[in-house]
């Protein structure tokens, strides 16, 4: 397999924990969306999303993080990441969703970009929009782990899932952006475990070929 990614991408980074936990090689394909890569034709060919990350699996490409998990997880099955049980499959799905549907996609590159370079926002104005979607957003997530994530090491129990792999991107984010956490304990403690376990670490911006200082 090989996975096209960008070191700090978010959707790059859910993938590429998710390819850790099942313990599945692959090459990697760095794509700089910062010099515009993934605008270039022959990506787009590859992806018509026009962003990252893809996963090409022999004659098969996908973009899309959510749905290239669900992949892995059909094809690879073991351990699972999307739990069989309906009710607990539905938590995961629900916590997954409030990051990948909710943070996000208001507070992507590309989003950020366009409300300095079109609409003429100054940079502070920049970071109160990304502030105020973070502490929307991630006060749904502190919810929902207390509610219903019980007392594991994880969002959901003592194994990671879908979630794991979609909150530690989010708060890796927000702390690179210097966002206040102290509302969110939950969410960090188990963020802090996560960022300790191999699969996380090496998954990590840092950790990546095409790392940028």
């Amino acid at each position: 397999m090989q996975i096209y990614s960008f070191f700090n991408s978010s959707t790059s980074y859910r993938v590429r924990i998710a390819l850790g936990l099942k313990g599945l090689p692959y090459d990697y394909e760095a794509v700089d969306i910062r010099a515009k890569q993934h605008r270039e034709p022959g990506y787009v060919a590859l992806n018509p999303n026009a962003n990252v990350p893809l996963l090409r699996d022999d004659d098969f490409d996908l973009g899309q993080s959510l749905a290239i998990i669900d992949y892995l997880d059909a094809t690879h099955p073991e351990p699972r990441l999307i739990p069989a049980d309906a009710r607990l499959r539905a938590r995961v799905l629900e916590l997954s969703y409030a990051v990948a549907c909710d943070i996000h996609p208001v507070n992507n590159l590309r989003i950020l970009k366009y409300l300095i370079k079109e609409l003429g926002v100054t940079p502070e104005q920049k970071d109160a929009w990304y502030g105020h979607w973070i502490h929307e957003g991630l006060t749904t997530v502190e919810a929902l782990l207390v509610r219903h994530g019980g007392k594991g090491a994880y969002c959901f129990g003592d194994a990671p899932t879908l979630a794991d792999c979609c909150l530690v991107p989010q708060m890796f984010n927000a702390l690179r952006n210097k966002c206040d956490m102290s509302s969110y304990p939950r969410a960090m403690q188990i963020y802090e475990h996560c960022v300790q376990q191999p699969a996380f670490k090496n998954a990590a911006p840092g950790a990546q070929p095409d790392f940028q200082a």
